[in-house]
């Protein structure tokens, strides 16, 4: 059975910790897009070419180099294969819509959306103990979360994609909603 999800959650959310769940439970790739920018840099292919020149200029990379890198990424056995997690991916509605339109017949199955309250997330994000978790980088990074995903997930949510998943309780009672909830779309 080949497996293709988008995950997503505010920071603090457990996404990371249920990503590798997915990925323990199912057999698919877990592709991380800050990974994937540095592997392709790295790599030096085509798009990891154009990413580092925009990065080197001290420029974010643009959709469509990110684009670029995700199309080929996705292209690799292992994502083929199995299939994949996406996390960090898509973060606006031009990556979604690149996303579904490089996919093709090899459609999305679900985008996951690991809700936990913003008390919740701002709690486990201060307990961290991180330089910039402060009251205020906290607040901006989950403000921002909501002005750039909020339209994503509601894209998703379109496109009858969206599974929204509680992320309160334990490591194993999330995991098991989840990969619950998974099941029930596929």
């Amino acid at each position: 059975m080949t497996v293709r999800l988008v995950i997503f959650g505010r920071q603090g959310a457990g996404k990371g910790t249920q990503a590798v769940n997915i990925v323990n439970t199912y057999g698919v790739a877990h592709i991380s897009t800050g990974d994937m920018l540095r592997a392709a840099v790295k790599a030096e292919t085509p798009m990891g070419l154009k990413a580092k020149a925009v990065m080197r200029a001290g420029n974010l990379v643009g959709d469509d180099i990110i684009n670029g890198i995700v199309a080929e990424r996705l292209q690799e056995d292992d994502a083929t294969g199995p299939g994949f997690v996406l996390d960090g991916y898509p973060r606006t509605i031009n990556q979604a819509e690149a996303l579904l339109d490089f996919l093709g017949d090899n459609h999305l199955d679900a985008v996951i959306d690991l809700d936990v309250p913003l008390e919740e997330v701002t709690a486990r994000m201060k307990s961290r103990g991180r330089a910039d978790d402060t009251d205020d980088g906290i607040a901006r990074r989950l403000d921002l979360y909501e002005q750039e995903t909020r339209p994503v997930l509601d894209f998703f949510k379109e496109k009858g994609l969206l599974v929204t998943v509680d992320g309160l309780g334990t490591e194993e009672e999330v995991s098991s909603r989840l990969i619950a909830a998974i099941n029930e779309h596929l």
